[in-house]
């Protein structure tokens, strides 16, 4: 309903605002600088503008269904007792569907369902009724494939109408390739033999969402929003050209076929990415005949980003990627509970999890409007650019062959790897903060429960046609392995120890000393403080009782300028085995190295990097 001047009295009271009002805010707060400098840019290269008119434009990320998005969790217990009693304790309390995560999947992370007999699928699904409306998910890889012809084989025993279940099997053989960096056998073999599986699931009547295209392997990865929208839709379309030679008409067809994506913190892009998925399937339809119908797009909150570190801040990070995925479109989500980087989690994490989407549905209504990003010219700006991107990919693509002939000659693996090692590279220094890990680490958090910690990943051999795996990463594990190093040092009274050597008055240090805190912790190295000294004598003194091996001089640049080569001096005479600088040294570098100062951190350094060396002077 539009609002009325008399629904808005107060607003005559204030002018319209222009953008070039604005700019002449901005100018005056970048004193002279670049506006430039506020336009960032995605890993796809795509622009970002701090400001952006109105978009003339309709909702169209329109879900399948009216209404909220479908509240599922993961089942991953390898033990069938226990995930049973987890389904149930789930569906009673809030959820609406299940995520199957079988072991070897993409989502398995380490664990999963094994058992795929019979007896096992009807022992985990005892007490769920199918033909209720729940959704059911299944996490496929190529030892667990024969759970979908158990799950319908017990959709029959139940004398249950397929058509009033709701279940996604999974089949992505496309992104299991992806994951194993192989396959037993050519595409053109397994293409049949796929379609096979699929026309034999028509004829027990289920007819939709056979197949899953599943980009969560190309984010997982490391790969940007557009790489994964295109192997999306380009699984998507290998499967579609799969069904169409074995002879199963295009309608049919595309109804077999339902999508998957992560989810992650960034509440712009991953917002915008399920939008844009949306339009390009859209036109893959219109290219081959067909009237766009809306497609089923399934939502997991991102492996890639969770932290073992600080776990709480997963909570946090799986709040903003539900919220995006919720407003971008999603049919269904399920949360990756926040302990899962450490292990199996337990009944509290899973509930968590089940709880950060029913507080986003049922307290924020966040269901209740379809496409709430409709006409922002940010996130219509945003969803345009992926899709050219996206395109543009899928197009390149086309051209080699497909996604199989892609895989096979690496082409597309280089694409993600190359995505992958920007952003390790603005991990390392800090351009992309890991709160918990890179920034504010805390190193005597209390653990964490979980039912099993996550085990060692075992090599698979090598498959009859390998080629480059797209093998899961997270961000924070350079952090994560610096400080399970000092954590393990810790245990004999030994973890690493650097004193910062504060210069003059607390107004001068604080700001670097907190710094070179937070620099150091992130590696687990203990960053011992004081109130500052005035001279390099009591500055000495201090450093030999403190019990560390190396200093930090954190001070103003001209406390710097003053007292920083006689502190140098002091404490390389006092045994420092390491010492370094907070801040830039400017002109000071050469009498500052002479004086004993070995390294200088600051905003951009290479956090492990110059974290390996001082665990080396820390010993």
């Amino acid at each position: 309903m539009a609002l009325s001047p008399a629904d808005t009295p107060m607003a005559s009271a204030f002018s319209p605002a222009t953008e070039a009002q604005w700019r002449s805010l901005v100018d005056k707060v970048l004193k002279g600088g670049p506006f430039e400098r506020l336009i960032g840019k995605t890993y796809d290269g795509i622009a970002v503008a701090p400001l952006y008119p109105r978009a003339d434009a309709a909702p169209r990320a329109i879900r399948a269904e009216a209404g909220p998005w479908r509240v599922l969790t993961r089942i991953d217990h390898p033990d069938v007792k226990s995930a049973h009693a987890a389904a149930l304790t789930d569906l009673e309390n809030g959820a609406t569907g299940l995520q199957l995560v079988f072991a070897g999947s993409c989502g398995a992370n380490g664990f999963g369902l094994a058992d795929v007999s019979g007896d096992a699928i009807s022992a985990l699904l005892d007490g769920v009724f199918l033909d209720a409306g729940v959704r059911l998910e299944l996490d496929l890889s190529p030892q667990t494939k024969d759970a979908a012809l158990a799950l319908a084989a017990l959709v029959e025993a139940r004398k249950i109408n397929p058509a009033l279940t709701d279940i996604g099997f999974g089949f992505d053989p496309m992104g299991v390739m992806a994951l194993a960096g192989g396959t037993p056998v050519e595409w053109t073999h397994l293409a049949p033999m796929t379609a096979g599986m699929a026309k034999h699931l028509v004829s027990r009547g289920f007819g939709r969402h056979i197949f899953a295209a599943d980009g969560r392997v190309i984010h997982s990865a490391g790969g940007t929003e557009a790489q994964e929208l295109c192997f999306a839709i380009s699984s998507a379309l290998a499967y579609l050209r799969a069904l169409d030679s074995a002879g199963v008409e295009l309608e049919a067809a595309r109804r077999m076929i339902s999508f998957r994506l992560a989810a992650d913190a960034d509440e712009f892009l991953t917002l915008a990415k399920f939008r844009a998925l949306r339009r390009l399937w859209a036109r893959v339809e219109e290219s081959c005949g067909l009237t766009p119908e809306p497609l089923h797009l399934h939502a997991e909150t991102a492996w890639r980003m969770t932290s073992q570190r600080d776990p709480w801040v997963n909570i946090l990070r799986a709040t903003v990627a539900t919220f995006s995925a919720g407003l971008g479109g999603a049919d269904s989500i399920s949360v990756t509970p926040f302990t899962q980087a450490l292990g199996l989690p337990d009944d509290f994490a899973r509930r968590i999890a089940r709880n950060t989407q029913l507080v986003l549905i049922e307290e924020s209504n966040l269901g209740r409007v379809a496409d709430p990003a409709a006409g922002a010219g940010g996130f219509e700006a945003l969803t345009n650019e992926l899709c050219e991107k996206a395109w543009s990919l899928f197009g390149e693509i086309e051209k080699s062959g497909g996604l199989y002939s892609s895989l096979v000659s690496g082409a597309f693996q280089s694409k993600v790897a190359a995505a992958r090692a920007v952003r390790a590279k603005n991990i390392a220094r800090r351009r992309d903060a890991l709160t918990g890990a890179s920034e504010f680490p805390n190193i005597h958090e209390a653990p964490v429960d979980v039912l099993a910690p996550i085990p060692t990943v075992t090599v698979q051999p090598a498959m009859p046609i390998s080629f480059s795996a797209l093998t899961p990463q997270r961000d924070a594990t350079p952090f994560e392995a610096l400080r399970d190093r000092a954590d393990a040092l810790a245990k004999n009274d030994a973890r690493p120890r650097i004193f910062l050597a504060n210069l003059g008055p607390i107004s001068a240090f604080t700001a670097r000393a907190m710094f070179a805190k937070n620099f150091f912790e992130a590696g687990g190295i203990e960053a011992l403080s004081n109130d500052g000294f005035e001279s390099a004598a009591d500055l000495a003194s201090a450093f030999k009782t403190s019990g560390a091996a190396m200093a930090c001089l954190c001070s103003s640049d001209g406390l710097y300028a003053e007292r920083a080569a006689a502190a140098a001096q002091a404490l390389k005479d006092a045994g420092a085995t390491r010492i370094y600088l907070a801040g830039r040294p400017g002109e000071l570098e050469g009498p500052l190295k002479e004086a004993g100062v070995a390294e200088f951190v600051f905003a951009g350094s290479d956090l492990p990097a110059v974290l390996e060396n001082a665990f080396t002077a820390a010993r």
